[in-house]
Formats: structure tokens, C-alpha cells, sequence
């Protein structure tokens, strides 16, 4: 990770941390370099969620990329796969998605595509902090200006995308849809009334301030209700790029990102199109999970935590489905990033297919209890790699057998050991968590 970019773009308060500033700088460095690298005018194009300052960054951005001689093609409200997916399919240089995700409106962030749609390289994304920080001079177009398009159009061709998915007519099915008064709002229902379902929806009023308001994929209790009082078959929740989904069963039941990639993975098997026989989780799946693929023969493999590591392991091993339990699931046979809408397409997929509610399709996945406790120490590495803590952790790991597991990992951000313990019942997490704790602790690492 960089100084300003992490693994999900730079993102911050708008005007603190992200500033106008910051969107001119980074507009201005791609337009010049994309148009350099290629010599020819630079094609970019650019999305926004609903956030009030996301017009502002919108404006600057183009704004930077035109005074370098770009052309800055404007989706206006849209979700971020869905700039992806165009980046991909229209042949641009690259795409900007102007998102803070599941964050409060306050917020913001700016999301960096090559043009496979896929997340932005490291070595160029360093380039664009060394132009921020001044380390690098370039020149404003003269004769060559760029200009900006609206591009609308990008969003119905994706829309369009998305309608073709789907094997099945929803003809009759009730179906609910939060869409977190984010970017999905002017996408989503459109889907699933074309598709033929009965659809309800809501937090679909957007105002600038009330994205991810007590409302998405991270409230997603609101949806549970509504599913419950409306006696709908199903409901999506997304979060405020539309990035991820969660569902809900007919009985008001969470369906998580673990269910779906059990759900979903099991269903590509059963037709042979489950390659490698693998799906790719975080290493902060429920074992739940794992136990469940057990049974059905199907294989995983674990990466860091983030959507990128994820498709990083797919890019290089071919596998077709993976994810996070958060929501964010990457069918890599159709897309580069998570699509919660493709997501919640494929779950309707499932449950016409196999004509099971969704509380069947998702009931082998059963939930361990999971204990997570967040341990401030002086040097993560020094307290992660001490023998006697590894020890602890060894230790741990044998008496759980295969009835549990025990993940100790740093934070990316603080100066953190989480330990995380999954078990049969929470007083056994506990138990085991605050063992290893109580090591960190007699060995002097802990910040007091």
C-alpha cells in the first residue's frame, strides 16, 4: 500500500483527508500519463455514488484530465463494477470510481481502474503519489485540450449486461431490494422489474447525506423485517457502490458471503463448471464454511483479507468464484470485482433452478461461534512471532482439532494483534482467545 491509495483506493473525509486538490492532481497525472504511454489522447472514464461530495471530485477530476489533454467520459451515478465493466468493454484507458463504499456520506473516496477493469497496478499507482507529493512535473495540454462526454450510455449497456444473466424469467417472485440510498438505486430495481420479479424496494431516496444511513448491507436488519412483513421470497441489501451483497431468506434469515459461495460454488460443481473444484475465501470466513465444502467435495484456498487478494489468486490460478463473507463476490468468468447486483442475480439463478427457498439452499453452512479480540501491542511482528506465542497458538490449534481454528493476524492499519478463535460454543472461544492474550501479555508485548 501506498501513502494516499490502500487496497481500496484513496479514501477519506472529503476536504480533509481527500481533497478537490487531490482529485485535480490525480486526473491531471493519469490524463498525461495514459496519453504519453500510448501517444494518443487519453479515453478515461468516470462514476460516481450518490455522496454530496462526489459531484465536487467528479468536476475536479474531469477538470485535471481535460487540462492534460484527456477525455473524460462521464457515467454519472453508477456503481462501481459497473465502471469496470465499461472500462473493460468500451476499450478506455482506464476508469475512475468516485466511492467510499459501505462508509458514512461524509466520506469519500477515489477508486483507480486499468483498463481490464481490474484494480490499478502498484507501480503506477506509486507514480500518482509521487506526482501528488511533487516528485514529478508535467505539462498542461495547449492546442490539445481534452473535453468531457456524458456517457450515459455506458450505464444502459451495462444495465443490458445485466439483464442478460439471467437464465430464468422472476415472473412472480417477490422480491426485495435494499439499496442503501446509494449507487444502486438507479440501477437495481430496473433489473428486476425487466426480469419479470415483483419488486420492492427500499432506502431508494438519495439526498447527498443518507448513504449507508442506518440502511445496506451493514444494517441489514432493516431488510429482514421488510422481507418478513411483506412475505417477500428473498431480499438483497448492497452497500453504497453496490460493490457486495448480502441476502435475506423467506424466513428473515441473513444469508452471508460465505453462504453465497457455498451456495453458488456447489451449484457450478453439479454442472461441471466448477474449475479446479476450488472456491477462493479470506482467511476470516466462518469455518462453518469450510466444514460445509467438506462435505460436498469441493476444495478452497484462503488469501488475505480484501477483494484484491481474492482476484489476484483467481487471475493467476483460473479459479471461478470467490469472495468474502461481507458480500464481495467475484465471478471471475464475467467480471473483474464484486458485483452485488450480479450477485443477487446468480442467487435467484440458484433458487429457480433448483426451485429450493433460499433457506434450504443456504442451511448446510452452519456457523461456528466466532470470539475476535483486538490486542494493542508495542511490535506486531515482534508479539506475532515470538515462540512462546506461536506456541500458545499451536497449542490451541491441537486442542480445537477439526472442530474449530484459531487466527492471529496484524492489522493493517493499527498497531494491532487480532486473535480470532472459532469453536463450538463462545465459551470455548473465549477460553482459547484469551489464553493466547494472556501469553502477549507475560511476554512484555502488550501496550499498556
Amino acid at each position: 500500500m501506498g501513502k494516499y491509495f490502500g487496497t481500496d483506493g484513496f479514501r477519506g473525509e472529503a476536504n480533509k483527508v481527500l481533497t478537490f486538490e487531490h482529485a485535480i492532481k490525480i486526473g491531471r497525472f493519469l490524463g498525461w500519463y495514459y496519453g504519453e504511454r500510448l501517444d494518443k489522447k487519453a479515453k478515461i472514464v468516470i462514476g460516481k455514488d450518490t455522496r454530496r461530495s462526489s459531484y465536487m471530485f467528479e468536476y475536479a477530476l474531469c477538470t485535471g484530465l481535460m487540462t492534460s489533454g484527456a477525455d473524460a467520459y462521464i457515467m454519472h451515478v453508477t456503481t462501481t463494477p459497473s465502471v469496470a465493466y465499461i472500462t473493460r468493454v468500451d476499450d478506455f484507458d482506464c476508469g475512475i470510481m468516485i466511492s467510499a463504499s459501505h462508509n458514512p456520506f461524509y466520506d469519500n473516496g477515489i477508486k483507480l481502474l486499468n483498463g481490464m477493469g481490474e484494480k490499478m497496478d502498484e507501480e503506477t499507482i506509486l507514480k500518482v503519489e509521487e506526482y501528488i507529493d511533487g516528485g514529478i512535473e508535467i505539462p498542461l495540454a495547449t492546442r490539445n485540450v481534452g473535453r468531457t462526454v456524458d456517457y450515459v450510455a455506458g450505464r444502459n449497456r451495462y444495465i443490458g449486461f445485466l439483464i442478460s444473466m439471467s437464465k430464468f424469467s422472476f415472473k412472480d417472485v417477490k422480491v426485495g431490494l435494499d439499496v442503501a440510498n446509494g449507487a444502486a438505486w438507479s440501477i437495481a430495481k430496473g433489473v428486476f422489474d425487466a426480469l419479470g420479479a415483483k419488486t420492492y424496494v427500499i432506502n431508494n431516496e438519495p439526498d447527498g447525506y443518507n448513504i449507508n444511513t442506518d440502511c445496506g448491507s451493514t444494517h441489514i436488519e432493516h431488510l429482514q423485517k421488510f422481507v418478513v412483513e411483506k412475505g417477500l421470497d428473498i431480499g438483497f441489501a448492497y452497500d453504497g457502490d453496490a460493490d457486495r451483497c448480502l441476502c435475506v431468506d423467506e424466513k428473515g434469515n441473513v444469508v452471508t458471503g460465505d453462504h453465497i459461495l457455498y451456495i453458488y460454488g456447489l451449484y457450478m460443481k453439479e454442472r461441471g463448471k466448477l474449475l479446479n473444484n476450488k472456491v477462493v475465501t479470506t482467511v476470516m470466513s466462518n469455518f462453518g464454511l469450510y466444514k460445509a465444502l467438506d462435505k460436498v467435495g469441493i476444495e478452497y484456498e484462503k488469501t488475505k483479507v480484501g477483494d484484491k487478494y481474492v482476484y489476484e489468486n483467481m487471475l493467476h490460478t483460473g479459479n471461478r468464484i470467490g469472495g468474502e463473507q461481507s458480500g464481495h463476490i467475484i465471478f471471475s468468468k464475467y467480471e473483474t470485482t464484486g458485483d452485488g447486483i450480479l450477485t443477487s442475480l446468480k442467487m435467484m439463478e440458484v433458487m429457480l433452478a433448483k426451485e429450493k427457498p433460499m433457506s434450504e439452499l443456504a442451511s448446510p453452512v452452519v456457523f461456528y461461534p466466532q470470539v475476535l479480540k483486538n490486542v494493542k501491542v508495542k511490535n506486531k511482528a515482534d508479539a506475532q512471532n515470538d515462540p512462546d506465542v506461536m506456541k500458545a497458538v499451536e497449542d490451541v490449534t491441537k486442542k480445537l482439532g477439526d472442530e474449530g481454528r484459531i487466527l492471529v493476524r496484524e492489522s493493517g492499519t493499527e498497531p494491532v494483534i487480532r486473535v480470532m478463535v472459532e469453536a463450538k460454543s463462545d465459551e470455548i472461544c473465549e477460553q482459547y482467545v484469551d489464553s493466547v492474550i494472556e501469553v502477549i501479555r507475560e511476554k512484555g508485548h502488550m501496550e499498556e
